[in-house]
């Protein structure tokens, strides 16, 4: 009798991953390090309540076909009609998803995923990024999000390039990382710590 273990497991990991690769192209996973521009409008809470009942609509930045598809946006441009306007990053209850305000004049283009979280790389406790659920619109500035739902995670930067308050936002985003986490692992490929964006 011959041995047919070899030819067995060939199968089975082949299969998988052709699997793997037919899950990415299902999720329309994003591709890593690249600069892609959007424009949010309006904020979510200042809109006529019958658009309220039409979902999220422009309101939210979604960054693959899976969360598109789940209505489970991955940043929120939100603040009521004359009021401070803000990015949330938790929009579900599941969600623990957190932001930081990098700071203005920070270049996406300079920002790798480990200086998302010590942008000035100095082993100081102030120098650490405070990552919070929400935060401010400040024109020019330069955020990081660190996604965190039961069926996704990643880490998306973004720099504020216009705004006008309560009526739109435009962003230049660029995702360092972003992996959906239902029923194993299917993931963005090209993760590096160090990589900038272009």
């Amino acid at each position: 009798m011959k041995n047919l273990g070899s030819p067995v497991l060939f199968l089975l990991l082949a299969s998988v991953a052709v699997f793997g690769q037919k899950a990415a192209a299902n999720f329309e996973l994003p591709e890593l390090h690249t600069i892609r521009t959007v424009t949010l409008s309006p904020s979510y809470g200042c809109r006529q309540a019958d658009e309220f009942a039409q979902g999220y609509q422009n309101t939210a930045l979604f960054v693959s076909g899976y969360s598109k598809q789940r209505n489970s946006p991955d940043l929120l441009f939100n603040g009521a009609c004359r009021s401070e306007d803000y990015f949330q990053a938790s929009t579900a209850g599941d969600d623990f998803s957190l932001i930081a305000d990098l700071g203005a004049e920070v270049s996406l283009e300079e920002v790798s995923a480990a200086r998302a979280f010590n942008l000035k790389r100095v082993a100081a406790y102030g120098e650490y990024s405070k990552f919070v659920t929400q935060a401010k619109v400040e024109l020019n500035h330069t955020y990081a999000v660190l996604l965190n739902g039961s069926d996704k995670r990643g880490l998306l930067l973004f720099t504020v390039s216009e705004y006008v308050p309560n009526q739109r936002v435009t962003l230049r985003y660029a995702l360092k990382s972003y992996q959906i986490t239902t029923g194993g692992q299917v993931r963005s490929a090209g993760f590096d710590w160090t990589r900038s964006s272009k």
